[in-house]
């Protein structure tokens, strides 16, 4: 058994948690909230994102396979399918949206002495390529 903390929690010491329960509170998050907090969800999707999950059922799957490293991910409550579903659709998007512009801003200072392979003329953007389908009984438009 490796007794040493999982590559996981070594990203996610990274992050500041300060500034993650700042944006929390901002928007009232874990306002009557009693399993899955915002950090739970943030953690559990940044899993996903990071192992290439496709869906709620595969994140909770992969999860849960091992339950008692869950704790040590960081994660402290009971993750199920119907839960996430719930948070993501009640939770307050700009919660993430504040914490990804702090992680933006600490990665501009972090390389921002640093030279590129390339000297870039304008500013370069990066878009996300992500097909997102739309039903068109939802969205008419």
């Amino acid at each position: 058994m490796n007794p040493g903390p999982t590559v996981f929690s070594q990203l996610i010491d990274h992050l500041s948690l300060h500034s993650f329960h700042t944006c929390v509170r901002r928007y009232d998050g874990n306002y009557r909230i009693r399993t899955l907090t915002c950090l739970d969800q943030f953690l559990a999707l940044s899993f996903a994102q990071l192992t290439y999950r496709e869906s709620l059922r595969d994140i909770v799957a992969c999860l849960n396979a091992s339950p008692e490293k869950l704790y040590h991910m960081g994660i402290r409550g009971h993750i199920s399918r119907s839960t996430l579903a719930d948070a993501g659709e009640k939770r307050d998007w700009r919660i993430y949206q504040d914490m990804a512009l702090v992680l933006i801003a600490s990665a501009q200072k972090l390389y921002a002495g640093q030279a590129w392979g390339h000297k870039f003329e304008h500013s370069v953007y990066a878009f996300d390529s992500s097909t997102i389908d739309l039903c068109l009984a939802l969205f008419p438009w």
